[in-house]
């Protein structure tokens, strides 16, 4: 499974880019977006994923 951000609710804050394990998170157009092919919810790394932790949007960032 792997994550999303929802565009529309992304304030371009970069928070969660560099909390990434996996390099998935990357800007694109002053959005921030998930690469699902490498996004594994942090398993192997933390208990919760990171990006989500560390959002300050609720909602922001859900289950692709």
């Amino acid at each position: 499974m792997s994550l999303k951000i929802i565009a529309s609710t992304c304030t371009g804050c970069s928070a969660c880019e560099p909390e990434c394990p996996n390099v998935a998170i990357r800007e694109k157009g002053g959005i921030f977006v998930i690469d699902p092919k490498k996004c594994t919810e942090c398993e192997g790394h933390y208990d919760e994923p990171q990006c989500i932790a560390v959002c300050p949007v609720d909602g922001c960032i859900v289950k692709a």
